[in-house]
């Protein structure tokens, strides 16, 4: 079994991430540090900022996970600020912005960025299109989870259980990540 350091302060993410990697013979070892967010519209330079600086400032490879939210009809809203929304309006916050619109499609992105300290960060992109649902639904995960449904899916990400960790944003990006890992012969 291999080990990746994984900054993370949320223990949700971190086993989610530790279940897709499993497959790949790599474990998770979370490393709670502060991490640093820069304001940009951008979640790939918000992900690779905080990688080089955590990798410098704790003296050993890592990796940042950064996931946006964009809403079609919002004109991608919230985007990288995802976090920040959910925190000061909510699920109910973001549902009473999509009241009577129809276009209800949107994208959840997942940044992954990999860094060795004194490199560039490597970055890795997993995207699943959606559409926001017309109430929360589910008791799975966490975040947007209950208000996001996956095209070809009635289900939100709160309703499909583990079987979230199969068809998520999240996943994709972690496996690009791992694949990568794998032959680049860092195990």
């Amino acid at each position: 079994m291999h080990i990746v350091a994984f900054a993370t302060g949320n223990p949700r993410k971190a086993e989610e991430v530790r279940s897709i990697l499993r497959s790949y013979d790599i474990d998770v070892e979370v490393v709670k540090v502060r991490k640093i967010e820069i304001q940009d519209d951008s979640i790939e330079r918000i992900a690779a900022f905080s990688a080089r600086i955590l990798a410098r400032r704790i003296g050993k490879p890592l990796v940042v996970e950064d996931t946006g939210l964009f809403i079609d009809a919002l004109k991608g809203f919230p985007g990288p600020y995802s976090a920040y929304v959910y925190r000061t309006i909510g699920l109910k916050g973001v549902l009473k912005l999509m009241e009577g619109v129809e276009d209800r499609h949107a994208t959840f992105v997942c940044v992954v960025a990999y860094c060795e300290p004194g490199y560039r960060p490597i970055v890795f992109e997993g995207r699943v299109r959606g559409r926001i649902a017309d109430e929360a639904r589910g008791s799975f995960g966490w975040g947007y989870d209950p208000i996001f449904e996956p095209d070809g899916y009635n289900k939100t990400y709160a309703e499909m259980g583990v079987y979230k960790n199969e068809v998520s944003h999240r996943a994709e990006a972690f496996r690009k990540f791992a694949n990568w890992y794998i032959e680049s012969k860092r195990v």
